[in-house]
């Protein structure tokens, strides 16, 4: 494919807007497989997105397009406005204007932190060079570290320092694949609050590469969830786990109870209670009821009057800030295995029996043959 350079036509430009970056009808193959197909997205200025799926979805791939790092096939890609791919040519990745960090971060072992840093912004002066250079460093609190060498760093460290080098130049996008894969599950934590701050501190664009639910809802202010190279849906943490567009989606984000029925009167009934749905009548339909839309209670606090649903408890076990209870529920069928998650400590007695109250807000229902 063609590169644009300064020798080629003028980048075309879009009306003036805060989209930072754009993805329009973006297809990708490789040896005949489709790694991602037909996607479209954009990020404001400040915004970030997180692309979300399971291991060989696209999303690494579309982030590597978006760099540059991958030659556009068909479709195209816009920066603060210009056209930097499409189907005439495709503009380096180090003309971009994109601030990049991997999952393995990258840093020079035979460059100090600041050297790192300092490393993309070659053509300033040497005192400009450091002082950015610093400026950043303080921005990920590691100025302390600017003469230590990358082996010297635990892993957050080191990642800290790839964020800065990324962050330097002030680039208007910023592209971050699996940034915390690397990190035990507490540091990580640590790590991605950090960041965090330091994105919405910075008000570039970023485009954030997870295989992980939890973070991408923690870090996005929209999430785009993908599926063999295909967009599932795109909104808020809340959208996508309020409002989920499919069975997949739905179970993605949090495990589910599964229960299967037919759709009778606009509802499916279930041992938990009846949930309302607008598939055709008597079609075929899969409920997927979320564990904290189980809530129960004991009993003895029932005060005699008629509790509808009432469940066995198989097993209960405090997971820290909730608690998660076995239940089962006759169903005609022998009996229905469901799982409820009770904040802070619920621990019945196992044989115990339990009153169950169904939020239908967290229960869904999809066509029996959604793909999950």
């Amino acid at each position: 494919m063609a590169s644009l350079d300064a020798s080629g036509p003028p980048l075309r430009r879009v009306a003036a807007s805060t989209e930072a970056l754009a993805l329009e009808h973006v297809r990708h193959r490789y040896s005949g497989m489709t790694a991602v197909n037909d996607v479209s997205l954009s990020i404001a200025q400040g915004e970030i997105l997180c692309l979300v799926g399971p291991s060989g979805c696209g999303k690494s791939t579309l982030l590597r397009i978006a760099a540059g790092l991958e030659a556009l096939q068909r479709g195209t890609v816009r920066i603060n406005g210009k056209v930097v791919a499409d189907d005439t040519g495709c503009m380096p990745p180090e003309r971009r204007g994109v601030g990049l960090v991997f999952q393995d971060y990258a840093l020079f072992p035979h460059l100090s932190v600041i050297d790192n840093v300092r490393f993309g912004l070659s053509g300033q002066r040497a005192e400009l060079q450091r002082r950015r250079a610093m400026e950043t460093l303080e921005q990920v609190g590691m100025a302390g570290y600017a003469d230590h060498f990358p082996h010297a760093l635990s892993g957050g460290q080191q990642q800290r320092v790839a964020l800065a080098r990324a962050l330097a130049p002030n680039p208007a996008v910023l592209l971050l694949d699996e940034p915390f894969s690397g990190l035990d599950a507490r540091l990580r934590e640590q790590v991605r609050d950090e960041t965090l701050h330091v994105l919405k501190r910075t008000g570039a664009a970023t485009m954030l590469v997870t295989h992980d639910p939890e973070e991408a809802m923690f870090l996005a202010d929209r999430i785009a969830l993908m599926r063999a190279g295909k967009m599932v849906q795109l909104g808020s943490p809340v959208d996508l786990y309020n409002r989920p567009a499919d069975g997949f989606a739905a179970s993605f984000f949090g495990e589910v109870n599964r229960i299967d029925g037919t759709v009778r009167q606009g509802a499916v009934d279930t041992p938990v209670g009846r949930i309302p749905t607008d598939l055709p009548e008597g079609s075929a339909a899969q409920v997927m009821i979320r564990p904290e839309a189980l809530r129960l209670s004991p009993l003895e606090g029932s005060g005699g009057a008629t509790v509808p649903n009432i469940a066995r408890v198989m097993a209960s076990r405090l997971l820290g800030r909730t608690s998660l209870v076995h239940l089962s529920i006759p169903n005609g069928q022998g009996g229905c295995h469901l799982h409820s998650r009770m904040p802070g400590q619920f621990l019945p007695n196992e044989e115990s029996h339990v009153a169950i109250t169904l939020d239908t807000r967290q229960a869904f229902v999809f066509p029996a043959k959604d793909p999950t």
